[in-house]
């Protein structure tokens, strides 16, 4: 579909959009990227990382305040929170985008959603908050915030149809980025890894608080390891330059000598590159499992968050192997369950062939290709024909 060229008199789109952490980052990027192929003069504004903002989007805070995890982690943020959100609904209020994107971070950007669309601002929210896991009834909050839900996976349609919201599943922009069967050898080459060794990459998440609740555990993990099998090699992606500060201090108060590699960004390398990762629950799973790497994943979360989840949560697994494929194919250790010594061993199952791993080999790979859709332009898609539909396009 091609866009009509904007006239002098025709003053060009403005889109908002909220991205709260990384992977956020990576789906609002793709969507600039697909809207500006059809509108390239259109403004985008709003709070974005730094993947949005290389596409040219202007940021009223950075998106790193918004990144915290924990319910209970929150409420220590909660009035810097409050304050940053009362900030940019007057923002966007007084700028009137044609339409406002929130992209996940729904405990944020749904009540800002509520507040715009009451302001006659069409809003689309990007990434199905977990109402499947948790309580069917949120939908109906949601259905007062958004007039458009783009949801990643298929399975999460059914829940929208059933309460009257219009859905669209767009897929994952990451299953249409990575290659159905990724080059290990040359992603060793790029990160001056040994293509004979074996290799573990370390990811304890990207926000503050999941490193300091997983750093450690994982670098004690690794030597746990490295005990058994003292030829392994450890790479670690770092979010950022703060990330990496804050791992390299861990590492230093540990005590540990590791042969680790730290890296600045890089995470799909290091996937590409290892024979297993050690991974915090979260949308770092998804790539794992897209890049068909054997997983053992890992979470901590503060005890009163964790008990109050436990009660909440309607399905058996927290990580998206599991939850897309149905069943466990991947294993999951959570709080107290989370040890070096569980985990360890976990990792060392999983470093050789075996018919299990071919079987879930074969898994992940029916995975990717079921999201496979162009996530990138069909969500660019349907954000043009809802402004169309609400009359903020000809």
């Amino acid at each position: 579909m091609s866009a009509p060229a904007n006239s002098a008199a025709v003053p060009p789109l403005c889109i908002a959009l909220v991205a709260g952490e990384a992977s956020g980052d990576t789906l609002g990027a793709g969507l600039i990227r697909a809207l500006k192929r059809q509108y390239p003069d259109a403004r985008f504004i709003g709070i974005g990382g730094p993947r949005m903002l290389a596409q040219g989007m202007q940021t009223q805070v950075p998106m790193e305040r918004l990144s915290v995890m924990g319910l209970v982690e929150v409420l220590g943020r909660l009035r810097e929170l409050l304050r940053i959100r009362k900030s940019l609904v007057s923002y966007l209020k007084a700028q009137k985008p044609d339409v406002f994107i929130g992209i996940d971070a729904p405990d944020f950007t749904l009540n800002v959603e509520k507040q715009l669309r009451e302001g006659g601002i069409p809003t689309v929210h990007y990434v199905s908050p977990s109402v499947w896991a948790w309580r069917e009834k949120r939908v109906l909050g949601i259905r007062e915030s958004t007039d458009l839900m783009l949801t990643l996976f298929p399975f999460e349609e059914a829940v929208y149809q059933k309460h009257g919201v219009a859905v669209r599943c767009v897929g994952h922009t990451l299953a249409d980025q990575i290659a159905l069967e990724p080059d290990r050898k040359a992603a060793r080459s790029a990160l001056g890894l040994d293509t004979q060794a074996r290799v573990v990459a370390l990811m304890p998440g990207s926000r503050n608080g999941e490193l300091r609740k997983l750093g450690l555990l994982f670098l004690q993990t690794a030597a746990w390891c490295l005990e058994r099998q003292p030829q392994l090699q450890f790479v670690m992606p770092c979010a950022n330059a703060e990330r990496r500060v804050q791992i390299e201090a861990i590492l230093a108060e540990s005590g540990l000598s590791l042969p680790l590699t730290l890296l600045d960004g890089q995470a799909h390398e290091a996937l590409a590159a290892c024979d297993a990762v050690l991974i915090a629950s979260g949308t770092a799973t998804l790539e794992a499992m897209l890049f068909k790497r054997p997983m053992v994943v890992a979470y901590r979360m503060a005890n009163l968050t964790f008990k109050i989840l436990k009660r909440l949560i309607k399905v058996g697994h927290v990580s998206l192997p599991n939850l897309l494929a149905g069943r466990e194919v991947v294993p999951e250790f959570l709080q107290d369950a989370a040890t070096p010594e569980a985990m360890g061993q976990a990792l060392l199952d999983r470093l050789g062939p075996t018919e299990e791993a071919e079987a879930t080999q074969a898994t992940f790979m029916q995975l990717h290709e079921m999201l496979r859709r162009d996530a990138d332009e069909s969500a660019a898609e349907a954000v043009i024909d809802l402004m169309r539909e609400k009359g903020k396009l000809a």
